[in-house]
């Protein structure tokens, strides 16, 4: 007979098959895992007495961004580097990098701090770098200059900074450029308080009123006619806060009157009534923000001497107040005191009140003009005042319109700036004190984005972000540390 293993025996063996088959393969998975197997490495290791090292990838290159980035003066951005590295993945460097600006210490555009940060210095285009050693990325920085919104009142003057800071220079007798004095400035100077949150700004005569970003109103100078809109009509010379409402969205500032916006598209009055410029169907002067009627669809305003423009959502153009040259637009030369449609077209775009004659912007590009025309304001080359809209030229390129005391100012969808009406004081900027009657380009520029008008003054803002003025500067509202007025496009 056969002989067989003892059962001891049998499970020796069973169990060193097990070791060998299952447990081996395991336990040597885990040693080489651990750098301590003998497979063999891979491509990217190398081993060396059983221990199996893989190389430390190094840097191939840095991506610096933003890419092309543009700020203001005053403002910053800050920039971060991303490395590639031989391995191909890629990581941010937080540490090791070196910044600076292409053309070294000697930049004058911007500020290059350690950390990336840049800050704009000056006007001007200049390349960012980033540097590990060897390694380098760049990309480049347009520092515009700081100006972005601007308002010229009866002979004051105020800007908005890209940094959220108000500035006011020009007559300040009632404490219109609130700098807690009233004392004329020749230059700018910072609107009290350290503000850095100003979006909006509008200038009546001898009156300013502002917007914050948390959507307060704020207002300050003459009030005799309540017109700051604080309750009483005492002058102020600081801004102080109208009401406790957050939700205004926009103001304009006439003679002696207010109008805003608030972001349920409501329209609120206050200030001087006497030609029922207010709205509210009184001819009551009001000390407070005061609501006009119970429509909800107001998207834009504009307040001249004595009457005041809106536009509806629908559309459509509304005029009340002041209307002895028919500077409302509603074929008489009553004063209405209550909103009243002007026309029944519905394809208006922006409205401009000027001293008494009125503009808008059709959805086609076509410029109309009403009212008053005795210094060619209108721009229509009809010698008399107009009670209707009537078209200025034929052009249908217009796309900005503001409107001073007796001069008009439009902006073409090219860039190009173009004038008429009153030029005593060189308010046109042609290089004449000539009045004109029709449109006339000035200059040769094609980067004019904004501009306001003030009683016999003109403020315009580039591109660039440079400020301009010209005109009236006896009360040093251009702003530029003379009292000598200029007729030509002056920089800031």
């Amino acid at each position: 007979m056969p002989s067989f293993p003892a059962a001891q025996d049998l499970q020796v063996a069973t169990m060193k098959r097990f070791f060998q088959r299952l447990v081996f393969p395991l336990l040597l998975t885990a040693l080489a895992a651990c750098g301590g197997g003998s497979a063999s490495s891979s491509s990217t290791s190398t081993s060396t007495g059983g221990t199996t090292t893989t190389p430390t990838p190094t840097l191939v290159s840095i991506e610096v961004t933003p890419a092309n980035a543009v700020i203001a003066v005053g403002t910053s951005k800050q920039f971060t580097a991303t490395g590639t590295y031989s391995d191909g993945k890629t990581s941010a460097l937080s540490s090791g990098v070196t910044w600076s600006a292409g053309n070294g210490s000697s930049s004058t555009v911007s500020i290059v701090f350690t950390s990336g940060l840049v800050t704009g210095k000056a006007p001007g285009t200049e390349t960012i770098v980033a540097s590990v050693g060897s390694i380098s990325g760049k990309t480049s920085v347009t520092v515009k200059a700081p100006w972005v919104a601007i308002a010229a009142g009866g002979s004051h003057s105020l800007g908005r900074k890209a940094d959220g800071t108000l500035w006011s220079w020009g007559w300040n007798r009632s404490g219109q450029l609130g700098d807690e004095s009233t004392v004329d400035k020749t230059a700018p100077v910072l609107v009290a308080g350290q503000v850095t949150t100003w979006t909006q700004v509008a200038a009546g005569e001898f009156h300013t009123l502002a917007l914050r970003s948390d959507g307060t109103l704020w207002a300050w100078g003459f009030n005799q006619n309540g017109q700051l809109g604080d309750g009483t009509t005492v002058n102020r010379a600081t801004p102080v806060k109208i009401g406790t409402a957050t939700n205004w969205t926009a103001v304009a500032a006439g003679k002696s009157h207010s109008i805003a916006l608030r972001a349920d598209g409501t329209i609120w009055a206050w200030g001087r009534n006497f030609n029922g410029q207010l709205g509210d169907g009184t001819t009551t002067d009001k000390l407070i923000p005061t609501k006009i009627g119970l429509v909800t669809t107001w998207t834009a305003i504009s307040a001249g001497d004595t009457h005041t423009l809106g536009r509806r959502s629908d559309g459509t153009i509304w005029a009340w107040g002041g209307n002895a040259n028919g500077q409302l637009g509603i074929g008489s030369t009553t004063d209405t005191p209550t909103p009243t449609q002007i026309g029944t077209l519905k394809t208006w775009l922006t409205v401009a009140a000027g001293g008494r004659h009125s503009l808008a912007v059709r959805s086609d590009g076509a410029l109309f003009s009403w009212g008053a025309n005795d210094k060619g304001q209108a721009g229509n080359d009809i010698p008399d005042d107009s009670t209707a809209p009537v078209q200025v030229g034929t052009d249908t390129n217009w796309a900005v319109v503001a409107a001073g005391y007796q001069h008009t100012f439009a902006i073409k969808a090219s860039g190009t700036l173009w004038a008429w009406g009153a030029n005593a004081d060189g308010q046109l900027g042609d290089g004449t004190t000539f009045d004109n009657s029709s449109p006339k380009q000035i200059g040769k520029d094609a980067t004019w984005v904004t501009l306001s008008l003030g009683k016999a003054h003109t403020l315009a803002v580039k591109a660039d972000g440079s400020l301009w003025g010209w005109g009236r500067n006896v009360e040093g509202q251009l702003g530029n540390g003379t009292t000598t007025s200029v007729n030509t496009p002056t920089a800031l």
